[in-house]
């Protein structure tokens, strides 16, 4: 019975790939130096390169999944562009911050940006997705040291999730795309 269900449920899903292809808009921010245009590259083209240069402003890249197409609008993460963050996220499918979870001097600043982004009111439906990227470096915080560092408890009132990455060796990539996928369907359902 199941091997005559298989074929049926595979031409079933080929068909709405066919004719429900999902789109989302997502920002990604973030201190400068976090990775956030590594992530980016390594999800659109699996390439990772070494020397980057910091991103001034914003850059925009199309990247389609599957049937989902990603508009990723990686915004600059100095201090100057900080006050850009909210005029970027307002109305996307996801925010998705990104910090160097190796780099202790710099967390309590990236829990203050992503707390002042957070408490935005034009903001506040908005799924929230937190990479602790670098993972792959020594004293990098794992994901239960990154929700307690960032305070990400004190957002009860909103979907906030955290992943310990590494952008440069690939790693948890495959569970951030999940996740991305998976809001990219459910925004099109509410």
């Amino acid at each position: 019975m199941s091997a005559i269900l298989s074929p049926i449920h595979s031409l079933l899903e080929w068909i709405r790939n066919l004719f429900f292809h999902e789109e989302m808009e997502l920002t990604l921010v973030g201190l400068h130096n976090s990775g956030k245009t590594t992530l980016v590259n390594v999800i659109s083209s699996g390439q990772f390169q070494e020397d980057m240069i910091p991103t001034v402003g914003f850059n925009m890249r199309k990247v389609t999944k599957g049937n989902v197409t990603m508009k990723m609008w990686d915004i600059g993460g100095q201090p100057r562009f900080r006050g850009m963050w909210e005029r970027y996220c307002r109305g996307v499918t996801a925010i998705v911050f990104v910090l160097d979870a190796a780099d202790h001097d710099r967390l309590p600043a990236a829990r203050a940006e992503l707390k002042a982004l957070l408490d935005k009111p034009l903001l506040a439906s908005i799924p929230v997705l937190v990479l602790g990227n670098k993972n792959d470096l020594e004293g990098a915080l794992d994901e239960e040291k990154l929700i307690h560092t960032l305070g990400l408890q004190q957002f009860a009132d909103r979907e906030v999730s955290c992943y310990s990455i590494s952008a440069k060796h690939r790693i948890k990539i495959e569970e951030v795309l999940k996740w991305l996928i998976d809001h990219a369907r459910s925004s099109r359902q509410a």
